[in-house]
């Protein structure tokens, strides 16, 4: 996944409009029924390739709204297949065996403690 959208978001849509891979949905396609955006970890590449650091994050307006997450990766796999999500909720992914690139220079412990990807 790499990044997650927290429920402070406020469904402006700013991170929707910046994201290169279209891996984030708006509340009305959360596949959790949340009603805040939604963030595919089986599509989202945490701009690698294509900005400096991820877009989406960069655009919203929320302070802390965007956080990050653990890559998707084959490492991972456990990770994203048990009830990790916020509130214990399971991850929806379209492939579940996609692997995604991440940024290497993110520690594990700052994923696992879900930091602001902007501060």
């Amino acid at each position: 996944m790499a990044v997650i959208i927290t429920d402070t978001c406020i469904n402006c849509g700013a991170c929707i409009d910046e994201c290169p891979v279209e891996a984030i949905v708006d509340e009305d396609d959360n596949p959790t029924g949340e009603e805040l955006y939604y963030v595919y970890p089986d599509k989202c590449v945490e701009c690698v390739d294509h900005h400096d650091e991820p877009a989406c994050a960069t655009a919203c307006p929320t302070e802390g709204c965007i956080t990050w997450d653990m890559p998707h990766t084959a490492e991972y796999k456990e990770f994203f297949a048990g009830p990790n999500y916020i509130e214990g909720k399971n991850y929806v992914m379209d492939d579940p065996d996609a692997e995604q690139p991440f940024r290497s220079d993110i520690s594990d412990e700052i994923r696992k403690n879900r930091e602001p990807v902007v501060e």
